[in-house]
């Protein structure tokens, strides 16, 4: 019993003890480029990693959802979805997810997208910065949600619009990162 307990414990904290290492490893990392790039390591490799390590910090299979990011002339959106409408589960899980990103970006925190991509994405210290400025609203949609970015400072605008496009490219949605 007493050992049960003590590994629950012990994978209860895993998630927050690799957030703060990959933020801390990486808290200077601002590059655009991916990290497959940057390192010279194998894109697929990384790809596969960070899928991962996606599902260990969203609570959802990212095989069985989609991630769109939307750049919108007063900011943006990050819209995920369950892949089969009949998927409670993942559905339920985006949902809580995303309502939570959205309580953590408002505070100014990026940890979670920061343990994803093994990097600080561009854009998140002048979000940091501005967070006063921003604004995010989180949203169910049918199959899942979406968090609306919104800001009317030019400068949160760009880090807005940066921080979506490197999404974009590192999750490869094929949306547009051309700024409306």
């Amino acid at each position: 019993m007493k050992s049960n307990v003590l590994n629950v414990l012990i994978v209860a904290a895993v998630p927050t003890v690799l957030v703060a290492a990959a933020k801390s490893q990486d808290a200077g990392n601002t590059s655009a480029q991916s990290h497959s790039q940057e390192t010279g390591k194998d894109p697929h490799k990384c790809a596969m990693q960070m899928q991962s390590r996606g599902d260990a910090a969203m609570g959802f299979s990212q095989t069985k959802t989609t991630h769109h990011f939307i750049l919108m002339k007063d900011g943006g959106m990050i819209r995920v979805e369950a892949n089969d409408p009949k998927d409670a589960e993942s559905r339920d899980e985006i949902r809580m997810h995303l309502a939570h990103i959205a309580k953590s970006f408002a505070a100014g925190d990026f940890d979670i997208p920061m343990f994803v991509h093994d990097q600080v994405p561009p854009g998140v210290p002048l979000m940091q910065t501005k967070k006063n400025e921003i604004r995010y609203r989180f949203e169910e949609t049918q199959n899942g949600g979406q968090v609306v970015i919104t800001s009317s400072d030019e400068a949160a605008l760009s880090a807005i619009h940066d921080f979506l496009a490197f999404q974009i490219r590192e999750h490869q949605t094929g949306d547009s990162t051309a700024a409306p």
